[in-house]
């Protein structure tokens, strides 16, 4: 029982880590609408939305580039989490080895 519980606090140790870790790391979009920066934990840093697509006529199109930007951000973010993860080699998952 008592190694159960110290695989479940190594295992909670290496998520804060990991999640120090991420939080560094940032990436950038940037598309006709929008611009922003996510960090590793998918958090937005920063947000601007350009001028010109803030019209009546462009709702459609504003609403489509949000979408595209988040879903691009979050994919670069799982990429770069996933490369992040690989290279380090610490994270060890019990059970998982």
């Amino acid at each position: 029982m008592f190694n159960k519980l110290k695989q479940f606090n190594d295992l909670r140790k290496q998520a804060n880590d990991l999640k120090s870790m991420l939080a560094k790391e940032s990436v950038e979009i940037e598309n006709k609408a929008v611009k922003m920066v996510m960090d590793g934990n998918q958090e937005i840093k920063s947000f601007e939305l350009k001028s010109e697509m803030l019209s009546p006529n462009h709702k459609t199109d504003l609403e489509k580039y949000l979408k595209e930007a988040f879903a691009e951000a979050t994919k670069k973010v799982q990429r770069k989490m996933a490369m992040k993860m690989q290279q380090s080699g610490d994270f060890k998952f019990p059970g998982m080895n």
